[in-house]
């Protein structure tokens, strides 16, 4: 699969988009991360295994603790994505529109 697929797919899930938006403001260890969610501590582990998959995140050492790290940089990819294709449907509307006022002007 390939980078941009693994990263959509990863935040095609609103507990995963969650537990990045949350890690944008700091890293934060699992236990943190369940306190967001009426879900187990397993579950939300399954979402980190798919956002550390996608490489959004990574795990680092910090004594007895594995603190989560969200990996920013991944998401430029799917930012440009968005921006670039965003652009594109942009153009398309202003020559629909451009194509709806000539029509217009023609009856």
């Amino acid at each position: 699969m390939d980078e941009l697929s693994l990263v959509f797919g990863a935040l095609a899930d609103p507990t995963r988009r969650t537990i990045v938006e949350r890690l944008a403001r700091g890293n934060a260890t699992v236990t943190e991360l369940a306190e967001l969610f009426a879900i187990s501590q397993q579950a939300v582990s399954k979402h980190l295994k798919v956002l550390e998959h996608a490489q959004l995140i990574s795990r680092t050492r910090s004594a007895q603790s594995r603190p989560c790290v969200l990996e920013a940089e991944r998401l430029d990819a799917a930012v440009g994505w968005v921006a670039e294709n965003k652009q594109v449907w942009a153009d398309r509307h202003d020559r629909l529109e451009q194509h709806l006022a000539r029509l217009r002007g023609e009856r």
